[in-house]
C-alpha cells in the first residue's frame, strides 16, 4: 500500500492544539472523516511521480528553444538527447514520452522472432506492471525467474533457459534478458557495488549465446547516486537501456532509450508506429534537462530522508521496517496483525485528538524533491501517533 499524510499548516498548529484540548468534541465533529476545519499540509508519499514542477523547470519548459522532432529539428531535444548520451555513456540516445514506450521498443526491436521469450525477474515493472505490452505488441512473452536479492538473477538458471531455447527446435528461441535498476517492487534495492560484475557477467553468458540484455533503468540515477558513481558504469554491460525523467528526476512527463547509433534508428521507426513521434517536444526536454542539472543533490537529499524515516519510532507489533532494504527513495513497511487498508485509512484520518497530542494533523505514507526533511518528520509523528493508538485500540 502507498501513503500520503496531511499535517495542519504550521501557523495554525498552537492555536488547534489549545482549541482542540478546550473544545474536543465539537472539533472532533468538524473534523472526523475530513479535513474541514483544519487547515492541512499534504505529505505525499505515493510515489515519485506526484512531483510538481518547481520554478526552474516551469521557467524552462516556457523559454524552451524548439523545432519539429519529427524532422529531427528541435535543439532542445537534441541538447538532451546528447547530454544524456554522455551521462550514460552511450552512443546515441532518443528522447520518447514515456519509459513504458522506451522498454516496449527495446524488447521489440531485440525480438526479432514471433513469441520469443523475455528472460525477467518475476516483480519487475515489465513484467507485472506494463499491461502486457510485450505480449501484446512485442509478440514476445515474459519467462519470469524468482527474484533474488537486490533484484538479481540466478545466473545458472539463466544459462540453463538461454541453452535450452538453443539446444531445441521445440522450444521457442530466447533473444534477450532484461534487468531493472534500481528494482521497484523489492523497494528501491540497486545492484551492489560488490555485485556490479553479474550485469557484466549477464552479458558475458548473453554475448556467448547470441542474447542481448536490456537494463530498466527508470530510477537509474537513484542507483548511480547510490553507489556513488556514474550511471555510464552500470551500463556498460548493457545492449539497451532506459531512462525516466517523471520521477526522481522531478520532470512532468519524458523518457529515453539508448545504445549504439543502429538500435536508436530503428527505435524511431518503432517510436512513430506506436504513436510515440513528437513535434516541439523541446519544451519536455526542457524539463528533463532541469531534472538531469541537480540530479545528483536532490536524489541525494531524498535518500537521506527515506532513512531518517526508516531510521524513526516505526517498530511496534503491528509494523516493522528492515533498514537494511533502504537503499535509495522507498522505505518498505511491513505491516502484521491489522489489513494494510486499515492502516492506511488511519493514517488519513484527522481528529482533535491527534492535534492536541502532536500539534498537528496529519493524510497517507516514495521520497521525492517536494518532500522535505521537516515533512518527514511531521510523517514520523503521524506514524507513531496511529501506533499509539492501536496499541491503545
Amino acid at each position: 500500500m502507498r501513503c500520503t499524510i496531511f499535517v495542519a499548516a504550521p501557523a495554525m498548529l498552537r492555536r488547534l492544539a489549545r482549541a482542540a484540548t478546550q473544545q474536543q468534541g465539537a472539533l472532533w465533529a468538524r473534523g472526523s472523516g475530513s479535513q474541514a476545519g483544519i487547515p492541512t499540509h499534504v505529505v505525499d508519499l505515493r510515489s515519485d511521480t506526484v512531483t510538481k514542477p518547481g520554478p526552474a523547470m516551469r521557467r524552462s519548459m516556457a523559454e524552451a528553444v524548439v523545432g519539429d522532432d519529427d524532422y529531427g529539428e528541435d535543439p532542445t531535444v537534441r541538447e538532451l538527447q546528447a547530454t544524456a548520451a554522455e551521462l550514460l555513456g552511450v552512443e546515441r540516445t532518443l528522447f520518447m514520452p514515456t519509459n513504458t514506450m522506451a522498454n516496449l521498443i527495446s524488447v521489440m526491436y531485440h525480438c526479432q522472432c514471433r513469441g520469443s521469450p523475455l528472460l525477467l525477474g518475476q516483480e519487475c515493472h515489465l513484467h507485472v506492471q506494463a499491461q502486457g505490452g510485450v505480449a501484446q505488441i512485442a509478440g514476445a512473452h515474459s519467462h519470469p525467474l524468482p527474484d533474488l536479492p537486490h533484484g538479481t538473477l540466478d545466473l545458472a538458471e539463466l544459462e540453463g533457459l538461454v541453452a535450452r531455447s538453443l539446444g531445441s527446435r521445440s522450444h521457442p528461441v530466447c533473444e534477450l534478458i532484461c534487468l531493472e535498476d534500481a528494482h521497484s517492487s523489492s523497494g528501491g534495492w540497486v545492484l551492489p557495488i560488490e555485485c556490479l560484475c553479474q550485469p557484466s557477467l549477464v552479458h558475458l553468458l548473453a554475448q556467448s549465446y547470441g542474447v542481448q540484455v536490456h537494463l530498466d533503468g527508470a530510477r537509474l540515477m537513484n542507483a548511480a547516486v547510490a553507489l556513488c558513481m556514474p550511471p555510464a558504469r552500470i551500463v556498460e554491460h548493457c545492449d539497451s537501456v532506459s531512462l525516466r525523467f517523471s520521477k526522481g528526476l522531478g520532470a512532468p512527463v519524458g523518457a529515453l532509450v539508448g545504445r549504439p547509433k543502429g538500435f536508436t534508428e530503428e527505435a524511431w521507426r518503432l517510436q512513430k508506429a506506436l504513436g510515440g513521434g513528437m513535434c516541439q517536444a523541446g519544451v519536455l526536454a526542457a524539463a528533463a534537462l532541469v531534472g538531469l542539472t541537480d540530479a545528483e543533490e536532490v536524489l541525494l537529499k531524498d535518500h537521506q530522508n527515506a532513512q531518517r524515516f526508516a531510521r524513526g519510532e516505526l517498530a511496534s507489533p503491528v509494523c516493522s521496517v528492515d533498514l537494511t532494504t533502504v537503499e535509495t527513495n522507498t522505505v518498505r513497511v511491513r505491516v502484521d496483525g491489522l489489513p494494510p487498508e486499515e492502516l492506511c485509512q488511519r493514517l488519513q484520518t484527522m481528529s482533535a485528538d491527534e492535534v492536541a497530542q502532536t500539534g498537528h494533523a496529519v493524510l497517507r505514507a516514495v521520497w521525492h524533491r517536494d518532500i522535505s526533511a521537516q515533512d518527514t518528520k511531521l510523517a514520523l509523528g503521524k506514524w507513531a501517533f496511529v501506533l499509539r493508538a492501536l496499541r491503545m485500540g
